[in-house]
């Protein structure tokens, strides 16, 4: 099963990034990008307080509820093996996190899920990778840029590489066509003040783009 998840976020290479939505909207959120064709949701661990904490657990558990057969769930901003129980738990077939930690991955990897922890430089993508991550997201994406992309797939192109923070409709296909496996894209593309205004169409024609320049590359 792992495999299967895997293989289909290599293949759909968009992850809507959920965060800061509210429990009222989050299966409008979802419906929209799943309209406009985005099928792999990571819903973020909130960790302001262990209230907020719970409703991220509870907003992928109604998720997975919902659209099971529909959506590729993960969780995000994953820190602790706990953390990643309680995900799996809920619903997450993915877990990723900003940095690279030993105990989530190995947690993950116990669990059969698929691992993509956070990495900045060679050496950090290298150990996560070692670790046994499925896929390493380098954070920041939009800071690094393509360059240093291309240049740390040169030696490392073995490793498949998430993109994310600072990826939007502007520079997507140049992160794809320096050899990013897949991006993470957040606020671009899960626009809060379009969801807290209930416009939805919204949200849906964004995710339309975002495929349709994914396709164009």
């Amino acid at each position: 099963m792992a495999n299967i998840i895997k293989d289909k976020i290599l293949e759909n290479k968009i992850i809507a990034i959920v965060r800061g939505v509210s429990k009222n909207n989050i299966l409008k959120t979802v419906e929209s990008l799943l309209n406009g064709g985005i099928k792999l949701i990571e819903v973020t661990y909130n960790h302001e307080s262990k209230k907020s904490l719970e409703e991220t657990l509870q907003m992928i558990k109604m998720i997975n509820n919902e659209y099971k057969s529909d959506v590729i769930l993960g969780a995000g901003t994953v820190l602790t093996a706990e953390q990643v129980i309680r995900a799996v738990q809920a619903g997450a077939e993915y877990i990723i996190s900003p940095n690279t930690d030993i105990e989530v991955i190995k947690k993950t990897k116990e669990l059969l899920k698929i691992s993509i922890p956070g990495a900045f430089t060679a050496s950090e993508v290298v150990t996560a990778y070692n670790l046994g991550a499925d896929l390493v997201k380098l954070f920041p994406a939009g800071l690094l840029g393509t360059e240093y992309i291309k240049a740390i797939r040169g030696p490392l192109n073995h490793i498949p590489l998430l993109v994310t923070g600072g990826v939007d409709l502007t520079n997507i296909n140049k992160f794809m066509k320096v050899g990013a496996a897949g991006a993470g894209i957040g606020g671009s593309l899960v626009n809060k003040a379009n969801i807290d205004e209930g416009e939805f169409h919204k949200i849906k024609l964004m995710a339309q783009e975002y495929v349709s320049e994914i396709k164009c590359r």
